[in-house]
């Protein structure tokens, strides 16, 4: 049963990893197994992170670089080609949030969420995938979605846009990518206790509502989503594919 939970041997790019959910993803699967690559837009984060996962005895090395900048993530991937880096699992976790009503969100701001939640990921996909497919070994894509890519929020448009592009577009890679044995598949949390949430985790009544609302009567910890990345990362999900994993407590079941 645990060899079909091991990830040793692979390597996992995980974007937007020097905090919040991304590390504990990373976190995770190296503690599984995988040789993990960080990544962000600062140097010194990303550096930060990577020596806390190498002080846990865990294999980590990182690389700073924009994720909506298609020449960037080419010199990346271009790079460890060079190295001898094969990218066997990645999972586009980057993100922001941007929260005002449609009717006062500027195109810029518009833009910029959906270049990072959502465009971001079919450009590092799209590396990812061509090198999958030339090594003829298959691979793994794990896109993050949101509950908002089945429900709409107010004041978060372009993120619930983008989210749902998520749903689709992992949908559209399984379509393309499923014959060379590349799973693609996403992750939709649920309300969880990052530093992304931080000023809705402070609010009362909007921490009451998200107690109330859920099932689980409680916020899900980052560390609640490493199962499923796992799960997905590993040979157990050999045939699943073009799927959403919710891990929200059940919110969407009371919908």
């Amino acid at each position: 049963m645990t060899q079909l939970f091991d990830l040793s041997g692979r390597t996992a790019l995980i974007t937007g990893s020097a905090r919040g959910i991304g590390f504990a993803l990373a976190e995770g699967l190296a503690d599984a197994g995988a040789g993990v690559v960080l990544n962000g837009t600062r140097a010194d984060t990303v550096a930060e992170a990577v020596e806390r996962l190498r002080a846990k005895g865990l294999n980590a090395q990182g690389r700073a670089f924009d994720v909506t900048d298609e020449a960037a993530v080419a010199e990346a991937f271009a790079q460890w080609d060079k190295d001898g880096v094969q990218v066997d699992i990645l999972i586009n976790n980057a993100g922001i949030q941007f929260r005002k009503p449609l009717v006062d969100l500027e195109l810029r701001d518009w833009q910029r969420v959906i270049d990072t939640n959502l465009t971001s990921a079919f450009i590092v996909a799209k590396q990812a995938a061509r090198r999958m497919i030339a090594r003829g070994t298959g691979g793994k894509i794990i896109n993050m979605g949101s509950l908002t890519s089945e429900a709409g929020r107010a004041t978060v448009g372009a993120y619930t846009a983008a989210k749902g592009g998520i749903k689709m577009l992992t949908r559209a890679m399984s379509a393309e990518w499923g014959g060379a044995n590349i799973q693609a598949n996403a992750i939709g949390p649920g309300y969880i206790l990052t530093d992304m949430n931080k000023p809705l985790i402070e609010n009362a009544a909007f921490d009451a509502w998200v107690k109330s609302g859920n099932p689980s009567q409680r916020w899900g910890k980052p560390e609640e989503l490493v199962g499923t990345a796992v799960y997905l990362a590993s040979p157990a999900s050999s045939y699943v594919n073009g799927q959403i994993i919710y891990v929200d407590g059940g919110w969407l079941a009371v919908l």
